[in-house]
């Protein structure tokens, strides 16, 4: 059974124990919200790893793509970005490759992968066509299939890409049109075909794969705006109704579905696009890609995403995907990677704040505590990169004193906690005053740098 058919059934799964105990939230109350559809765990029953919760009172999850392209068919690097993005913080991956052998492109990814991994299948259909206009609908639904077999945990799938969202997108003029590549790929095939999205007709074949698999079906938004300018438009709500009426057939079968959201949305419209996914689609987790609040940050991207993802995050969004500084110019590099995971999860982290996620303040508070006792290496252990702090720090003539070359001896934190003591020796005996003056004084004066 799936892990929303037991929920369903009132049993609280080993794997909603960890999560629970990882979140710091009630097994019962979590149990409650897989059943409902407002959580999920993507955890396919081929994949083994500990499992992570997404969805509504979990913190906020981070996704890092990564894949070969055609134009670049480097394995070793996409295992290496691989590593990187776990290993600063990103709890979901993606293997968006297109190039050759994605067979065993994925499965190396896959063996390697102890974070929940997502894929879209449409890429690796249309690549062993060779062409989009060759590709069947069988074709496309054994390539599903072959990922759930295989361990996927998760898929994208462009189901409501529909012949009516796209006239609605020809009838509203958008200036960028279709980016989403899949999405492109299914308009351009029903226009060649003249039939209807073979995800959308054949849903229920889609459903027994990922319920046979446990595998998330992740209802991806084909017709996302790909400029600000189009964001929120007939289209886009177009497909998302589309994709509320489809996640409840997927909780009909207890199947695990959390939907994609947009990409490039001006920020006075994302906490509105977080409030009508959850609305439309009946609480289920938001996976949202980021999103970029201007168009013209390129090589600056993952920041342009980071406070976007910022505010959807705290508006409700449930994972943030990242996006890298090489967004929109090229393949990212390993140092994108995790300079787009790291940017991400400060996002994330800012959003948890914001809904008061279990730990978060908490987490805050002690980064605060340990500077005003000028604690380096506190800092370093709570920073979201802690080697990027210590090199930041070994950058300064006083690494290794209890100052920084920003204020040097005019430290507000010195001059602050030395007020503090000299209040507490005002209320203490004299005697006991007295004693501790030197002993506090000369501590002060040490951080100083005067010592």
């Amino acid at each position: 059974m799936t892990q929303m058919e037991q929920a369903g059934r009132g049993r609280i799964t080993e794997e909603m124990k960890y999560v629970a105990a990882v979140e710091g939230v009630d097994p019962e109350e979590l149990r409650r919200r897989i059943a409902a559809g407002h959580a999920i765990i993507p955890r396919n029953i081929r994949h083994h790893f500990n499992p992570i919760g997404v969805g509504r009172g979990l913190s906020t999850k981070v996704n890092a793509n990564i894949g070969t392209s055609g134009h670049h068919q480097q394995l070793h690097d996409e295992v290496e970005k691989l590593r990187v993005a776990v290993d600063s913080g990103a709890e979901m991956i993606m293997d968006l490759s297109t190039g050759d052998e994605l067979d065993l492109v994925r499965r190396e990814i896959l063996r390697r992968c102890p974070v929940i991994l997502g894929t879209v299948p449409i890429y690796q259909a249309v690549a062993d066509r060779g062409s989009v206009y060759d590709m069947t609908a069988d074709d496309l639904f054994g390539v599903i299939e072959k990922h759930a077999r295989d361990g996927v945990d998760f898929v994208t799938v462009h189901c409501g890409v529909t012949r009516e969202a796209v006239r609605r997108l020809d009838s509203d003029g958008r200036i960028a049109g279709i980016v989403s590549r899949g999405g492109s790929m299914l308009a351009s095939w029903m226009a060649r075909s003249g039939e209807e999205n073979p995800l959308f007709t054949q849903y229920d074949r889609l459903l027994d794969i990922a319920r046979e698999y446990d595998m998330t079906l992740s209802l991806g938004d084909g017709i996302r705006p790909g400029a600000t300018g189009d964001a929120t438009d007939a289209a886009q709500i177009q497909e998302l109704l589309t994709l509320g009426e489809l996640t409840g057939r997927a909780r009909a079968r207890s199947v695990q579905v959390m939907i994609e959201g947009p990409g490039h949305v001006p920020i006075h419209q994302i906490e509105a696009n977080v409030q009508i996914e959850k609305r439309v689609c009946g609480g289920a987790p938001f996976y949202v890609l980021v999103p970029l609040t201007s168009d013209i940050g390129a090589g600056y991207d993952h920041i342009t995403g980071a406070i976007g993802g910022a505010v959807a995050a705290a508006a409700g969004a449930d994972v943030l995907c990242y996006l890298t500084p090489a967004e929109h110019l090229r393949l990212p590099t390993i140092t994108d990677v995790r300079d787009g995971v790291i940017a991400t999860k400060i996002a994330a982290h800012s959003g948890d704040l914001a809904k008061g996620v279990w730990g978060a303040k908490e987490r805050d508070d002690q980064m605060s505590l340990y500077r005003k006792r000028l604690d380096w290496e506190g800092q370093y252990r709570l920073a979201l990169d802690p080697e990027k702090a210590r090199e930041i720090r070994r950058m300064s003539e006083d690494y290794d004193k209890a100052i920084c070359t920003m204020c040097g001896t005019l430290c507000s934190m010195a001059l602050e906690n030395t007020r503090s003591r000299l209040g507490e020796l005002l209320t203490a005996p004299e005697e006991e005053a007295t004693h501790r003056h030197v002993r506090v004084g000369s501590a002060a004066y040490r951080r100083t740098g005067n010592a």
